[in-house]
């Protein structure tokens, strides 16, 4: 299998590919066009944040079933297009947390003390030490908004410094929050008590310009903007003119809107702090994120277990084990039902019954509407686009569980439901890995689903 590295990676990451087995071809710098000319020949795509991969770009990547980011955002992935030709996209959220965080804190620190500041001026020969005056850290109040691997760390190392740490995060409760020793505040409180704000969150559409003029009316005179997550989540016309007015005292950029920015007046603000995108780029981040995409990738595409993926479950080897003996009956059941249903089909309900409690049953599912789909869709379906497609066409697909099973120890029994008819099939596992189709509609059968079979209804 094939592997192309398109942005910069650590030479850990490139040796284990080589180790596996896999031809690699590193090829940076490449142009929207010239990488469109080569994506076809690779079975998987290799990128950090400069490589844009846009519905077009993957129009050309007949081959490719993978993509891995080293690092965490993936603003650059035309994810919903990946998911529909069926590609995996994960990224290795883990690798680069601990230096993210320390280059926030590097960063409140400079723009608290006036560093670099200093350092310009005196290299131009000036010694203004008295225009230079800091402030304290300790006992400042700061925001930390985003209490994910990131900003808990934030959060931790700023307590360090005996800041006063506030959290905003709706996705985590209050409980998780007090139990790490901090104070969880609503947004607005955030804003209006916070002598500093840091954002720790991903770049979706509701955080895409969220610290904007109606945010920055609302906070505290003087405050202290921190941005080490994602370019576009601060709106720097917004910003420049709050720093303009004083409202806003100081800001600490290390992504932007548009990398690398173009000449811009807040750019040209004595009270901003900026460096290059360097959140992640220590010696250490770059070898763990490496380390990381080449290990899921790998582990992927030689035993189909997923860790990491944002477009898909993550299915561990230990689940793997325990749910693929199911995957190939759920998937004969599916091709079946695609042979005995009414088309077009309104709803697919997945029955799961027997020792499946506590299981993360959604691969097993895709599997079913992966064998539903293939004969009858002109697209190629796998684990990763079925309930896509499913959902394209109008088709609901619908899990229950059970814990108790009569007759079998496990049971998977599937329901097509179209305005003509209600059709049924059921299968188990005789043993542990012996697939047989138990029961079809009103029927009980014992059948082996493999080969060619007729079916005849007397």
């Amino acid at each position: 299998m094939k592997v192309l590295i398109s942005d910069n990676l650590g030479e850990a990451g490139i040796k284990m590919f080589q180790e596996e087995g896999f031809e690699v071809d590193v090829n940076m710098g490449l142009s929207p066009d010239e990488l469109k000319g080569i994506i076809g020949n690779y079975d998987a795509l290799i990128i950090r944040s400069a490589t844009k991969v846009t519905e077009d770009l993957l129009e050309s990547a007949s081959c490719l079933k993978v993509i891995g980011r080293a690092g965490i955002g993936l603003d650059n992935v035309d994810i919903p297009a990946a998911s529909k030709r069926g590609i995996v996209v994960m990224n290795t959220p883990g690798g680069n947390v601990i230096t993210t965080a320390e280059h926030t804190i590097a960063l409140i620190l400079s723009l608290t003390r006036n560093i670099p500041l200093g350092t310009s001026s005196l290299k131009d020969g000036r010694w203004e030490k008295k225009n230079l005056q800091g402030k304290e850290l300790y006992n400042k109040v700061l925001g930390v908004i985003g209490f994910g691997k990131v900003g808990s760390i934030v959060a931790d190392r700023a307590r360090g410094l005996k800041m006063q740490v506030i959290v905003y995060d709706p996705f985590v409760t209050p409980e998780c929050i007090e139990k790490a020793g901090f104070e969880h505040v609503s947004l607005d409180e955030l804003y209006k008590k916070a002598d500093y704000i840091t954002v720790h969150v991903p770049k979706l559409k509701e955080t895409t310009g969220m610290l904007n003029k109606e945010a920055f009316d609302k906070m505290k005179d003087g405050v202290m903007i921190i941005n080490c997550a994602r370019g576009g989540i601060v709106k720097e016309e917004d910003l420049y003119e709050a720093m303009k007015s004083g409202k806003v005292a100081g800001a600490a950029l290390d992504v932007f809107e548009v990398e690398p920015p173009g000449k811009s007046s807040l750019l040209g603000m004595d009270r901003l702090v900026c460096t290059p995108h360097l959140g992640a780029s220590t010696k250490e981040a770059q070898t763990n994120v490496a380390v990381a995409v080449a290990s899921q990738i790998i582990d992927y595409l030689k035993n189909g277990t997923i860790i990491n993926a944002v477009n898909i479950p993550s299915v561990t080897g230990e689940l793997m084990t325990k749910l693929g003996p199911f995957l190939a009956l759920a998937e004969r059941i599916g091709c079946l039902m695609a042979q005995l249903s009414s088309w077009p089909l309104k709803e697919v309900v997945i029955d799961y019954t027997g020792d499946f409690m506590g299981l993360d049953l959604s691969p097993v599912s895709r599997a079913v509407i992966k064998g539903l789909l293939t004969p009858v869709v002109k697209d190629d379906v796998n684990f990763v686009n079925a309930i896509i497609l499913a959902k394209e066409r109008g088709i609901r697909v619908t899990e229950t569980t059970h814990s108790e099973s009569k007759d079998y120890l496990n049971l998977i029994t599937v329901s097509t439901i179209s305005p003509e008819a209600t059709n049924t099939v059921a299968g188990t596992l005789f043993g542990k890995k012996e697939p047989r189709v138990v029961k079809i509609d009103n029927f009980r059968v014992e059948m082996v689903p493999q080969g060619h079979l007729v079916l005849i209804n007397n």
